[in-house]
């Protein structure tokens, strides 16, 4: 007898160029920056929110699913 586990689930990440295109993407989540070089995300009162080429808008559920960690730079 072979009992399978559940597959785990893992939200798609959908970055986008402009925070309102992710903001209608997920209305009901927090829009962050994510930066793919350091795999971190950023809220929009931290300093570097928005800013890098290496970046774009996701969904706050999307980029923990996919492995990003909140940056503790500049929380307040």
């Amino acid at each position: 007898m072979v009992v399978a586990a559940p597959a785990a689930t893992a939200l798609p990440l959908t970055p986008f160029r402009y925070e309102a295109q992710a903001q209608r993407h997920c209305p009901g989540d927090t829009v962050v920056w994510i930066d793919f070089r350091n795999e971190i995300y950023y809220l929009k009162r931290q300093r570097h929110y928005g800013q890098g080429s290496t970046g774009g808008f996701v969904c706050q559920k999307e980029a923990r699913a996919s492995g990003f960690r909140r940056s503790l730079l500049g929380v307040r």
